[in-house]
Order: structure tokens, then sequence, then C-alpha cells
């Protein structure tokens, strides 16, 4: 698939949606210099073209309760593509595994792991083992304090890596 043509004005949509899900559309359409109706549009063909896929609250969890953050990097025993589908379907039906990321080096995956608690980490990592997931080893950080945490990059930032050609007008 290839990605659509998108020009500033579409970025700064994708922006301000990025940085403020509950705008309403007239305050969307003001923030982008846009009159409603163009900018619903616009709207519409982002989402239809895949680029929004959702609109989420940003819970603070340290208000609700007490956890623990874990990152883990895994190598798994074997490298055939079975064995990479296997582990990766057991990460996506893991409600702890907030993040999976496939990695290229020394080890196969980095995931991050939001637990209550490390008993409950050792839990897990006890299941996914017994669950013959794959994984060979695995090396645990526990995460101490949280200096930045954006759940996306910057939609602006990475927009300008845009390749010569791909903008469109209004």
């Amino acid at each position: 698939m290839t990605a659509p043509k998108l020009d500033d004005i579409d970025v700064r949509i994708l922006a301000t949606l990025q940085r403020e899900g509950r705008i309403t559309k007239a305050a969307l359409a003001e923030q982008v210099h846009l009159s409603p109706t163009p900018c619903w549009a616009r709207l519409k063909r982002l989402e239809k073209a895949g680029l929004i896929c959702g609109y989420h609250g940003d819970i603070r969890l340290e208000r609700l309760a007490a956890f623990t953050v874990v990152l883990v990097e895994v190598t798994l025993k074997q490298h055939r593509f079975q064995d990479f589908e296997r582990f990766e379907t057991a990460m996506q039906k893991t409600p702890e595994v907030v993040e999976c990321l496939a990695t290229g080096g020394g080890i196969d995956y980095l995931l991050k792991v939001v637990v209550p608690d490390i008993d409950a980490y050792q839990r897990l990592i006890d299941s996914l083992l017994v669950a013959e997931v794959g994984i060979d080893r695995y090396f645990t950080y526990v995460v101490t304090r949280s200096i930045k945490d954006s759940p996306q990059a910057p939609v602006d930032l990475v927009a300008k890596g845009r390749k010569p050609g791909t903008e469109r007008s209004g």
C-alpha cells in the first residue's frame, strides 16, 4: 500500500488531532486555517486512508493504582518464520505487554510490560515460558521512573521526511 499524498494542511490536521484528540470539528478547522466543510472532508479522507486509527484517552495510571513498568529483552530459541509468528501472536494476546518491538542486532524483541508488581511480572514470564512461545533468553529491566513518555512520534516532524513531490495542494 502506498502512502497517501499529504500537504502541509493534512499534516497540521494530523498533528493537531494527535495533541488534542477531543477537539471539535470547528476548532480543528480554525487551528488549521480552513473552513469547517473542507476540513471535515480532509479529516474523512485521512481516516479512510488509514492514517487515523482511533481516538484515545491518555489515562494517568499512577493516579489509578500502583504499577510497575518492566522492559524485557527477548531472544528466541529458533529463528524460523513460524517461531516469530508464534511469539508475536502470543504477545498480541498478552494484555500486560503494551509494546512489542522486533529488533535487529543482538536481541529479537524488546517488550514494554505493565503489571501491578514484580511478582505479577514473574508470574507472567513463568506462564510465557510454560506456554513455550519460543523464548530462549530474556533480560529484565525494571523502570524506576519515567523521564519522558510520548505515546506517539510527533507527526509533524516525521512528515518532514516526506519524499519530494508527495505534497498536494488543498
